[in-house]
């Protein structure tokens, strides 16, 4: 099995693998600014905007699952193909590069989050647009059962958890979305403390101990959301990572959750 986390010196080691820098800022600052500015060696820009998210005026979220076709269309614009490995970075811990990684492996490709970034690497960085030859990617449905909708993330049956971080969980500090708190009985597990100060993913050991204290066990039927459905995939892909097995993604999350004002909401 591809494994969902690699590092560096495996990373080198795979010359055939297509490395994506898919850095992209919640402040409004431009993701592909900074990868012109200094990316890693031969590595091609993929727009979280463009092709991994849809239309945000669908209600569905801020960043809802774009259509299989334009997904296909983006990775084949990146010279990734059905067969192509990847590895994918961002600077932040890897909790936007994650979205990506998320999408290609639910859809049977195989894909890495390198550990630690953009930081990971001594240098020299590569500046400028990399591009490649356009690749073969078939385009194919986003799998149902690694999927959740609402009825799941509110289906006290399910272990839901919560990416974000305390403070937007608790409803202290909400100024991204209309409304602050949680969906009622999701538990906090915010995904930058899956990684230590130097923003790699923790020992494997640690990462089961913080998926224990919020309840989730090997076997347990977990659904993951964050605010728009991409940093919940850091959840998911450290859940699989420390081998408590897959979960599923809310890719609506708390900004199609609180969209609406009917929907209870729990601080």
């Amino acid at each position: 099995m591809f494994p969902p986390v690699v590092d560096v010196v495996w990373w080198q080691q795979r010359p055939d693998a297509v490395v994506a820098d898919v850095r992209w800022y919640l402040d409004g600052r431009s993701g592909h600014e900074a990868y012109l500015q200094g990316h890693l060696p031969g590595a091609v820009f993929v727009d979280l905007d463009r092709f991994l998210a849809g239309d945000p005026r669908a209600g569905r979220g801020r960043h809802p699952l774009p259509g299989p076709e334009t997904f296909a269309a983006g990775m084949s614009a990146a010279g990734i193909g059905d067969r192509t490995p990847v590895v994918a970075y961002d600077d932040q811990g890897g909790v936007i590069a994650a979205r990506l990684v998320w999408m290609l492996r639910v859809t049977g490709h195989d894909a890495a989050l390198l550990d630690g970034g953009l930081q990971a690497y001594a240098g020299p960085l590569e500046v400028g647009p990399v591009t490649r030859p356009a690749a073969t990617f078939t385009t194919r449905s986003w799998p149902r059962e690694r999927l959740a909708g609402i009825e799941e993330a509110t289906d006290s049956r399910n272990l839901v958890l919560d990416a974000r971080s305390p403070e937007r969980y608790r409803g202290e500090d909400e100024r991204v979305d209309p409304r602050g708190g949680h969906i009622p009985g999701a538990r906090s597990l915010p995904c930058r403390e899956n990684l230590d100060a130097n923003g790699k993913f923790l020992a494997a050991e640690k990462l089961r101990a913080r998926f224990a204290a919020v309840g989730v066990v090997d076997g347990s039927a977990v659904v993951s959301y964050c605010g728009s459905g991409v940093t919940a995939c850091h959840n998911l892909l450290a859940l699989e990572h420390c081998g408590l097995g897959e979960g599923r993604l809310y890719p609506g999350s708390w900004s199609e959750y609180c969209s609406s004002p009917e929907r209870s909401v729990a601080i």
